[in-house]
């Protein structure tokens, strides 16, 4: 029995956690910040027209991406942690460490960019927070990011609670929008906002289906909770099950809230309001106690969603050091089978990030894109491993021919769309991506120092080639002024 199914065994009955849990987990995942964000982000680069597109776009590849996972989870059932597992298994040790580092990283990103937004939105209670980027904003930040790390320490099981409860709760502001924006809806204002300029000189309609790409990314993200979670699924099939439905739900609510909101308010006021701009369309339509009341429902939104991207992010380091692809001190589980050592690295880490953005500029959107850019190899990898084992049918055997193509075509198109949200993404992320990923090879060369195994492969060795190649580029981009924070 390896490793992981030793966890898995290990891991008592009353532990396991059921399809509406799961979905309860992929949901609180995704429904976090992002979606309050949603309105000013969208306005900012595209109208009703290239809102629409972009949802389709998303979410057809986003849905073909929930698909592959949920395959994968049959086709690979001793696989755990699938967003770092299959990456490693279908392309090498190398390219899965810089696949759950990637995961790791952007979990880490975004949950910075929650407290961010926290201290941001508490602006007109407390001035001294600012824009979430003073003194005062980033120790409140770190006080709670530590109350956290002592929470989760708890254990698993009393965090999945919480979560669960606090996903129910954050959903009915959301709810509440979407009824009072259909009662508040002009229709000659929403028609106004239609093209987004492209008919006039504006830009066109593909830059502006571009430029909203990272940021449908980064209300996804979270689509892979179940599989992370797998370990303590019930039943295998329960993990596709849970994020194919929580996928769905959340679609929904993202493209009607985004949407919705261009017939509230002009696309040129849309662009420029306070974030959190879901709450600033609701106060034009019914006054200041809408902002209030979404700010108060974002504050619990975030709180879950960090609990879940910190158990996240903890959980991939653990089973990255489990298969012995990082240092074995990240591999130790607390007495409450907490991974205490991987949850203090990510502790630490979101620690440094807060620091950064003392001294970054516009931290909130920069902190979102990042999150977004870090998770799209990850996401690409899945998606290459999901194509591979159908054109070499592993996992395949029995199987009638009609649903090797039906994943086939599947895992090519969630392909092409990571590939393409990689080209959206654009080159200054892309190379802050390397600066983060090249210096992280440390602890995979001291893992592999403690197995006594060669470091790189020949194919290893190109990779980090070129990671390396982006990390100086990115470094030279940055004292340059080329890339910017």
């Amino acid at each position: 029995m390896t490793t992981q199914e030793a966890d898995i065994a290990s891991t008592s009955s009353t532990s396991k956690l059921s399809v509406p849990a799961l979905t309860a987990m992929v949901v609180g995942s995704m429904v976090g910040a992002g979606v309050f964000t949603l309105p000013q982000r969208f306005a900012a680069h595209t109208g009703v027209l290239g809102a629409v597109i972009a949802w389709v776009i998303a979410g057809a590849g986003m849905l073909m991406l929930a698909f592959v996972f949920q395959s994968l989870a049959v086709r690979k059932p001793k696989l755990d942690n699938g967003v770092y597992v299959y990456a490693r298994a279908g392309f090498g040790k190398y390219p899965g460490f810089l696949s759950a580092i990637g995961f790791w990283a952007s979990a880490c990103a975004g949950n910075t960019f929650y407290w961010i937004l926290i201290t941001s939105t508490l602006k007109p209670l407390i001035p001294a927070f600012g824009d979430g980027d003073t003194i005062w904003a980033i120790l409140v930040s770190s006080v709670c990011v530590w109350g956290f790390y002592f929470l989760i320490m708890r254990g698993v099981k009393e965090a999945a609670g919480i979560n669960a409860i606090v996903t129910a709760a954050k959903i009915i502001p959301l709810l509440l929008f979407v009824v009072v924006a259909i009662f508040a809806f002009k229709p000659d204002v929403f028609v106004a906002n239609f093209t987004g300029g492209y008919n006039a000189g504006g830009p066109s309609l593909f830059g502006q289906v571009q430029g909203t790409m990272l940021v449908t990314v980064f209300v996804f993200l979270g689509i892979e909770g179940a599989s992370v979670y797998s370990r303590y699924a019930k039943k295998r099939e329960d993990v596709g099950r849970a994020t194919v439905l929580g996928f769905l739900s959340v679609l929904a609510l993202f493209a009607t809230v985004s949407i919705i909101s261009y017939g509230i308010l002009p696309q040129s006021e849309l662009a420029h309001l306070r974030q959190p701009s879901v709450g600033s369309v609701l106060e034009a339509a019914v006054g200041p106690w809408g902002a209030w009341f979404i700010s108060a429902g974002l504050i619990i939104s975030v709180l879950g969603a960090y609990l879940a991207w910190s158990l996240m992010a903890a959980e991939v380091l653990f089973a990255a050091a489990r298969d012995k692809d990082l240092p074995a001190f990240l591999g130790n589980l607390t007495k409450k089978e907490v991974p205490g050592n991987a949850l203090i690295l990510t502790t630490l880490f979101i620690q440094l990030l807060l620091v950064i953005v003392y001294f970054s500029e516009g931290a909130l959107d920069f902190m979102l894109d990042l999150t977004a850019a870090l998770s799209l190899m990850p996401f690409a990898l899945v998606a290459g491993y999901a194509l591979k084992i159908t054109i070499t049918r592993d996992g395949y055997a029995g199987e009638p021919s009609r649903i090797r193509t039906r994943d086939l075509v599947v895992a090519a198109i969630a392909v092409v769309y990571t590939l393409f949200l990689i080209f959206a993404a654009g080159t200054q992320f892309l190379l802050l991506a390397c600066v983060l990923l090249a210096p992280a090879t440390l602890l995979y060369g001291f893992a592999r120092r403690e197995q006594g195994a060669k470091l790189f492969t020949r194919p290893g060795w190109v990779v980090f080639i070129v990671v390396l190649a982006g990390a100086v580029a990115g470094v030279i981009g940055l004292i340059t002024g080329f890339v910017t924070i």
